[in-house]
């Protein structure tokens, strides 16, 4: 009897030791499964109102899991929406999915960022500091520098 109970607790510790191997191996080490976030080419057009300004940047995952950008924060502004434009409508979303292994982009005449109840009109050769927040992964500071109201990214100025 006591030959077969050693026996099964020997399975039940390797088996215990193998799901903890396998945990520790999906969620540590290349962080492939985890939303892995970075944010490039952030900028602002300088804006031609005294009390909103857009905005716009690329969000990348290089991670396997997807995440959700959920709000963005400024000192410079009262408020800050996010908007998508279906159609040539412009309409108020309060989330934003980042694919995994994929891009969230905001761009002119796309995705974008609307800075409400500026608390002074940003000047170009300015940098706006916003905030990211993100459902699952910890937020992210950009620093936004402010263009020419005519900047167009595509062409480089």
């Amino acid at each position: 009897m006591k030959p077969g109970k050693h026996l099964a607790l020997t399975g039940i510790a390797i088996t215990g030791a193998l799901a903890l191997a396998g945990c520790g191996g999906s969620g540590s080490g290349s962080g492939s499964s985890a939303a892995e976030l970075s944010v490039a080419a952030s900028y602002m057009p300088q804006p031609v109102s005294a009390d909103m300004a857009a905005g716009f940047l690329t969000i990348t995952n290089k991670g396997g899991t997807k995440d959700e950008l959920t709000s963005v924060t400024s000192d410079s502004a009262g408020e800050i929406t996010m908007h998508e434009t279906n159609g040539g409508a412009m309409e108020e979303v309060h989330s934003f999915e980042v694919p995994a292994h994929g891009q969230l982009v905001f761009k002119s005449g796309g995705n974008h960022l609307m800075f409400e109840k500026l608390k002074r009109r940003p000047e170009q050769g300015d940098t706006i500091t916003v905030k990211l927040k993100f459902a699952e992964s910890g937020p992210l500071t950009v620093e936004m520098p402010v263009k020419s109201a005519t900047y167009n990214p595509s062409t480089g100025h």
